[in-house]
């Protein structure tokens, strides 16, 4: 019976492993992205009226993904710089700024989600470091 136990997990965790992809994961990642930025960018604008209970959800949902694209290694692993990607070599030649940069990406996140605004001005604010850090990947690292 713990053979079968056994053979079973080694099973999935083969199909799994030999499902990943990196580029795919990356591309769902930053559309899932993008689509909290058009929430949250056009209110920073003040384009969109400001509603404490949808910023803090985009903000939620941003950090948790900033959270989990931390590990660069998952997300950019040696062989995904080419095919159907947007990802600029630099990522892999300039792996230490590239994570920080990464790293700070998310350190971002996570103050805005804690400072939890509820006006528009303390939005402004808190989000200033978000957007600065997805325009510092953008023209760096992106092609």
């Amino acid at each position: 019976m713990k053979f079968f136990a056994f053979a079973a997990a080694a099973l999935v965790v083969a199909v799994t492993s030999a499902a990943a992809d990196p580029i795919a994961d990356r591309k769902a990642d930053m559309k899932e992205r993008g689509g909290l930025m058009r929430v949250l960018g056009p209110t920073a604008q003040g384009k969109t009226e400001f509603d404490a209970a949808t910023i803090l959800d985009a903000l939620e949902k941003l950090n948790a993904r900033a959270q989990a694209a931390m590990d660069v290694e998952k997300f950019y692993p040696a062989g995904s710089e080419t095919g159907d990607t947007k990802a600029g070599p630099k990522i892999w030649s300039e792996r230490e700024a590239f994570q920080d940069a990464t790293n700070k990406f998310a350190e971002a996140t996570a103050a805005a989600l804690a400072a939890a605004p509820q006006d528009l001005e303390s939005f402004r604010a808190a989000f200033g470091p978000v957007g600065a850090g997805c325009g510092t990947c953008h023209e760096a690292f992106r092609l």
